[in-house]
């Protein structure tokens, strides 16, 4: 016997709506999993990030530690010690434990679980938005904005430090909301363990702690009676217990150095040791010194106009809704909650920019900011909808209108595929041909030159291939990225010899960003920012050959600079090398200039790590008939030390050493007799292989000058150490004053060059008062010397000085200004300071004394005139540092040379 009809139909009905309702349920779940899917698709299309390498090295020197391998953490790991290898860790375990060799399947594995935690944070935030608005389209709609952030997507494949903190951030805020909605043991437990992990990959997560804390104060503030009262105070304990513990546990080097590890990963945060030059709007700066709307200007032009004005709207609702009723707001879980979602988001720039916090490549480290962003936009959108519940469209056209600017989104990325991580907005002129590269800071460009290599695979399928690469660097990093059977058929070139395919170019001259965003020619970036030229098609036309002689009459019309086995002219900002007769079988050159950078002048174009503090332009020769040449355009910044070179192709390009290499100014053209001249008056140190070293006060900025004449490579290639002691100690970090030294230790190779055998280096000098430097080489040769003392700043002292009275007039009036001890004399020769001064300090404890200076009972202090003084105008003064300790009296006066006291001042000290 069958059913009638409608029973059939009527079940059917209802197994429709179970299902319907079993999708909507999982509705943000199935989203999460298409997403996943697209991701594997493309994972061969992504390279490797810069920090991967680094990344994998820490972590394999924390499992060795934690397996007993090692002593201590701090024997095979620098300053990264201090980064968490909470998602690290288990990244490594499992490539072990798969017996992964081949960092081909290596990278795949980390691409793949990097773009997984990603996407599962995504998931959370899709749970956040459900829970604080109840509406499951909504939350669909916020869980595509969370994803579909074009440049946080790029990233979620390569970066495992950024994303991975965005969406361990967004996972706490979702166990944040749901401790203090069930205010159970468990779930604030489960909140410590989720901030504790979150504190181990950033400090910065360990603001979360207080955020619990103050929120959780307030609960004990408005509880009804004791045992609640109890109730909160033990699941704060609790949470405070699981945080920290956590942390401790995923952090090896805190095992043995729990404060430093806390103190030193503070320190990184605020001031990074990684400087380096940032383009931003159009400007230069350095990393630790750039504007305060730095980060919220990279993130108004990063991020897609739809979700800056729904994350806007939230957020000024949120801010509305606080300020008009901050008692209820207080007491609402729901509001209060978006008010911490707004205070997450505003205060780490805010506190970032009055810290002045190092910050470098776009707004990446600050990514985690997006996980409050869109909560904020999920409540903008539900306020908006609610708003025109009463239009015909309604909430429903809302949302329709929503999706489609998240699918025009979508298409976006797709069309910059697989270089994500360039999109800007259309707040900034992304079409006009230069601006994007002349403005903004492109950073990860070795993912564009992975891109590059993928298509010329793809254009030769089962081909063998010859390219030469300019960077040895490319070649170490993105060849082992390479399956094995291409990494068999592409053949790298030695040199500058024999028959090559393809030549790539990884250099920052061939970008053009721009056009990726011009309607009338959408080409994918890969094609755009890194040039494969094939060298079997290369030709000059007769126009360019044309121009290239030109340049050449020009050039020859004056003097060389520099002579070596190319002859260097420079005029135009132009430098030209040029060699007559060149031979048909001279091999090809790699030519370049070498050029100092001024850190408030960085290229845009050409910067590297501040690690070098040169700029490096290079250029293939040319040739026109028996002549060859090469032609750089240099910056219009340029103005400092240039070392001319030529570089040894089969060296791997241009980081080979020079085949020769000669030393020119632009700073100053007369600098070869300015060091001469300070040969010979500088006295050297009694080591024979001491360097002259001088300090060059012409210039906007000081310089400290190293020159040593026939100077070997192992010379040239031993660090310097260069300790700045300050003439005030607040001149240096807070985190500096305790040792009082500014260390600028360095290589000559960073500062210099070695032009026929000569070594030469150019250091520039900090901006405030220097007390003493000490420079040497360790073991060789060590020397310290007082800089003399700036007269101009010197003569605003002596203008102060008119406004007291002095506290003992003499020979030399003495103030005590500021615990210095400042000597003025109104009429004053050179001969009435010649004279040795000396300088007694007595202070209140003997105790305070070094302990070889206690017999004594006083501080040495003698000084000779110029360490701390200066001539001005007839006039002469000198501002000499007191120590911080409390003094009793001062005894100074001058001596002869032979003994014997000019005149001597005993000077009490209230």
């Amino acid at each position: 016997m069958f059913p009638p009809p409608f029973a059939i139909a009527a079940q059917l009905s209802r197994r429709r709506a179970a299902a319907l309702n079993f999708l909507a349920a999982r509705s943000g779940l199935l989203v999460c999993v298409l997403f996943l899917l697209a991701g594997l698709f493309q994972m061969g299309d992504y390279g490797s990030g810069v920090d991967e390498s680094v990344q994998r090295r820490f972590t394999q020197a924390n499992l060795d530690y934690i397996l007993g391998r090692t002593a201590g953490v701090e024997t095979v790991i620098s300053h990264d010690r201090v980064y968490g290898v909470a998602f690290e860790l288990p990244l490594l375990l499992v490539e072990r434990a798969l017996g992964l060799e081949d960092y081909y399947y290596v990278h795949r594995l980390r691409l793949t679980l990097t773009h997984l935690f990603f996407i599962i944070g995504g998931y959370f935030c899709y749970r956040l938005a459900y829970r604080l608005f109840g509406n499951r389209p909504l939350a669909i709609l916020t869980l595509l904005l969370y994803l579909l952030h074009p440049r946080i997507y790029g990233h979620s494949f390569f970066n495992a430090k950024d994303p991975i903190f965005l969406s361990a951030f967004v996972i706490a805020l979702y166990l944040l909301e749901r401790a203090f909605r069930r205010d159970t043991v468990g779930a604030f437990v489960l909140l410590g363990m989720g901030v504790g992990l979150l504190t181990n990959l950033r400090i910065m997560g360990a603001m979360l702690f207080p955020a619990v804390i103050v929120m959780r104060g307030l609960d004990l503030f408005y509880a009804a009676g004791g045992s609640e009262r109890k109730g909160v105070l033990r699941t704060v304990g609790l949470f405070i217990l699981a945080g920290g513990m956590t942390m401790y546990a995923l952090s090896p080097y805190a095992w043995t150095h729990p404060i430093d590890y806390l103190t030193t990963n503070f320190n990184l945060t605020v001031n990074h040791p990684s400087v380096q030059p940032q383009l931003f709007r159009g400007t230069v700066f350095l990393s630790n010194g750039l504007p305060p709307h730095y980060g919220a200007v990279w993130f108004g032009i990063a991020t897609p106009l739809l979700t800056l004005l729904l994350g806007g709207l939230g957020a000024a609702v949120v801010a509305w809704r606080g300020l008009r009723r901050p008692g209820a707001a207080l007491r609402n879980g729901r509001l209060r909650f978006q008010l911490l979602l707004l205070a997450a988001f505003l205060l780490p720039p805010l506190a970032a920019a009055l810290l002045g916090s190092t910050q470098y490549d776009d707004w990446r480290h600050f990514y985690f900011l997006y996980a409050p962003f869109c909560a904020l936009a999920a409540g903008g959108l539900h306020w908006l909808a609610a708003a025109l519940a009463g239009w015909r469209p309604g909430p429903a056209g809302m949302y329709g209108l929503t999706a489609v600017g998240l699918g025009l989104i979508l298409l976006q990325i797709m069309q910059l595929h697989p270089l994500q991580h360039y999109y800007f907005n259309a707040l900034v002129n992304r079409t006009a041909p230069g601006y994007l590269q002349a403005h903004y800071h492109f950073s990860f460009r070795e993912l564009a030159h992975w891109a590059a290599l993928q298509r010329m695979l793809a254009r030769h399928p089962g081909e063998t291939l010859v390219a030469r690469v300019n960077d040895k660097k490319d070649r170490e990093r993105d060849w082992k990225l390479l399956a094995p059977a291409d990494r068999e058929r592409l053949l790298i070139a030695p040199g500058g010899g024999g028959q090559t395919d393809y030549e790539l170019i990884l250099g920052a001259d061939f970008s053009r960003p721009d056009l990726a965003f011009n309607t009338a020619s959408r080409r994918l970036y890969n094609e755009i920012l890194y040039d494969l030229q094939p060298l079997k098609d290369s030709r000059m036309t007769p126009a360019a050959v044309d121009a290239y002689r030109e340049l050449y009459r020009q050039a020859v019309a004056g003097e060389p600079v520099a002579q070596a086995d190319y002859a260097v002219y420079h005029n135009d900002n132009r430098l030209t090398f040029i060699k007559e007769n060149c031979p048909p079988e001279e091999p090809d050159a790699w030519l370049g200039a070498k050029l100092f950078r001024r850190p408030q002048e960085a290229s845009a174009l050409h910067f590297e790590s501040l690690d070098s503090r040169f700029v490096d332009f290079y250029n293939h020769r040319i040739r026109l008939g028996e002549i060859c040449l090469a032609v750089i355009q240099l910056p219009d910044y340029a103005q400092g030390e240039v070392f001319l070179t030529q570089r040894d192709l089969n060296k791997s390009g241009p980081t080979g050493l020079p085949l020769w290499e000669e030393h020119y100014s632009l700073y100053r053209p007369g600098l070869r007799e300015l060091i001469e001249d300070g040969r010979r008056q500088r006295r050297h140190s009694a080591a024979p292989d001491a360097f002259a070293v001088f300090i060059d006060r012409e210039g906007e900025r000081h310089r400290l000058l190293y020159a040593k004449g026939d100077c070997a490579l192992a010379e040239y290639e031993t660090p310097v150490f260069l300790h700045i002691i300050p003439e005030n100690l607040t001149d240096l970090p807070f985190y500096r004053w305790r040792g009082g030294i500014d260390n600028r230790d360095f290589h000559l190779t960073e500062y210099g060059g070695r032009p026929g055998g000569e070594c030469l280096a150019a250091v520039p000098l900090p901006d405030y008062p220097i007390a003493v430097i000490r420079t040497g080489q360790t073991g060789v040769w060590a020397e310290s010397f007082y800089p003399p003392a700036d007269p101009g700043r010197l003569a605003a002292v002596a203008q102060s000085l008119a406004k007291g009275e002095p506290a003992a007039r003499g020979v030399f009036d003495l103030y005590l200004r500021h615990n210095r001890l400042i000597y003025w004399r109104e009429s004053c020769a050179a001969a009435d300071t010649a004279a040795g001064f000396l300088l007694h300090i007595i202070p209140r404890q003997v105790a305070d004394l070094p302990a070889e200076r206690q017999d004594a009972g006083f501080a040495n202090g003698d000084f000779a005139f110029e360490h701390w003084g200066a001539h001005f105008d007839g006039k002469c003064l000198a501002s000499v540092p007191l120590p911080d300790y409390p003094v009793k009296a001062i005894r100074t006066g001058q001596h002869l040379p032979g003994g014997g006291e000019l005149w001597v001042v005993y000077l009490p000290v209230e």
